[in-house]
């Protein structure tokens, strides 16, 4: 069976129909301040598509990982006032994710309003590994858009996630995909396809294990992998090298060294680091060979050599794929390696996608025109599971037999 999308639902009509959506609105704070609202507008297309043909809108999203209970370091109403801002009308916020506080607010919806649920992770049912809780949240959120509802996935950063208002929710409604969750599987499909070579990837991220399945998984399918950031150093100490007061993920060294021997000149690493005495912007630092880091100190970025040698490898590609910053970005002593790299990715003619998360992230934080990449993915975590071959529960259910 086919996945049905927003389109099709727009087809058959939306006007005083009250349609759930599930939109990916996690979007990074600093004290009450949204610092990056990249995925606050990623969400925009398909909530105005629907509110434009008339639908009553119910918008239902998480934020963070509070501990199944309600906590104000993690609550919506801040993204409800920017989503409101960015739409260019009044987004209204329910205190609550299925409670009186959220009947309330749905029931007093018209025609083309809009309302944002409290943090469905304060239901400790979202996360559920009991089918059954999970379930009966879904029957709840289904039960908030009455007769003649729908529901549209379109939050692409956790349909790889088995989660009530991802999964469950979309075996009690009609369920479609939105345009969000579609441009990303098309991205996705293009690179697990026949991709144009030279074909590229960059993964930085401070573990080697948390991006181990993806990198076994691209290895054979990829022309070369980069590799940054802090899980550049266990790789680093597989070779030998003494990496001082890095990141090192003991248990991951041996794994390294057999990537290294199977992935032959296909795996590029580092040549050269940045060091510091500290992790802090204020800390001493200097660039080394990698051969030469000293006890004390620890690599918080690539250097200028690797910098040039990787954007070499990058423009000379016709795809990219970008996921995890070269280095500790967020302070600037030790941004330039991520700021090279990137700037060389959006100055290629490379088909090139970056990755979500962190990734996104600095594209935005360092002032990269967004413009200059072909695109910029919402979901991290699902676009890896996704490149490693693993099916997405939330992608999955849409395609069942309701």
């Amino acid at each position: 069976m086919a996945v049905k999308t927003l389109d099709d639902l727009l087809g058959e009509g939306v006007s005083g129909r009250r349609v759930l959506v599930r939109a990916d609105l996690n979007v990074p704070f600093d004290g009450e301040k949204i610092t990056d609202d990249g995925r606050v507008r990623a969400a925009l297309p398909t909530v105005r598509a629907l509110t434009e043909a008339g639908a009553r809108v119910i918008v239902t999203a998480h934020l963070g990982r509070p501990k199944g209970a309600p906590d104000p370091a993690y609550s919506l109403r801040p993204v409800a006032t920017r989503l409101g801002e960015l739409l260019g009308t009044e987004v209204r916020f329910a205190g609550d994710v299925v409670g009186e506080q959220a009947k309330t607010a749905v029931s007093s919806l018209s025609d083309g309003d809009v309302v944002l649920l409290e943090n469905v992770r304060f239901d400790p049912r979202e996360t559920s590994k009991s089918e059954s809780e999970r379930a009966q949240l879904a029957r709840e959120l289904a039960e908030l858009t009455g007769e003649n509802g729908a529901f549209v996935s379109d939050g692409f950063g956790v349909v790889h996630r088995k989660q009530a208002s991802v999964y469950d929710v979309a075996r009690v409604l009609p369920a479609y995909a939105g345009g969000l969750v579609l441009a990303e599987l098309d991205v996705l499909k293009t690179l697990t396809g026949d991709p144009q070579r030279p074909y590229a990837v960059v993964l930085g991220g401070s573990k080697v294990s948390d991006k181990l399945a993806v990198i076994e998984a691209l290895l054979p399918k990829v022309d070369r992998l980069l590799v940054g950031g802090g899980m550049c150093f266990t790789f680093l100490a597989a070779q030998g090298h003494g990496v001082g007061s890095s990141l090192l993920e003991t248990d991951m060294v041996d794994t390294c060294k057999r990537l290294l021997a199977d992935a032959g000149d296909k795996l590029v690493l580092p040549t050269d680091v940045v060091v510091a005495d500290a992790f802090s912007a204020d800390a001493a630092t200097r660039t080394v060979s990698v051969t030469g880091i000293e006890d004390g100190w620890m690599g918080l970025d690539v250097g200028p050599e690797t910098a040039a040698a990787f954007g070499a490898i990058v423009r000379d590609a016709r795809t990219l794929f970008w996921n995890g910053p070269m280095g500790v970005f967020e302070m600037a002593p030790f941004a330039e390696g991520t700021r090279a790299v990137a700037t060389a990715i959006a100055d290629s003619e490379a088909f090139s996608v970056v990755g979500g998360g962190d990734s996104a992230a600095a594209v935005r934080q360092l002032g990269l025109p967004e413009d200059g990449f072909s695109h910029i993915s919402t979901g991290g975590g699902a676009s890896l599971e996704y490149l490693e071959g693993k099916d997405l529960p939330g992608v999955a259910v849409l395609s069942e037999e309701q």
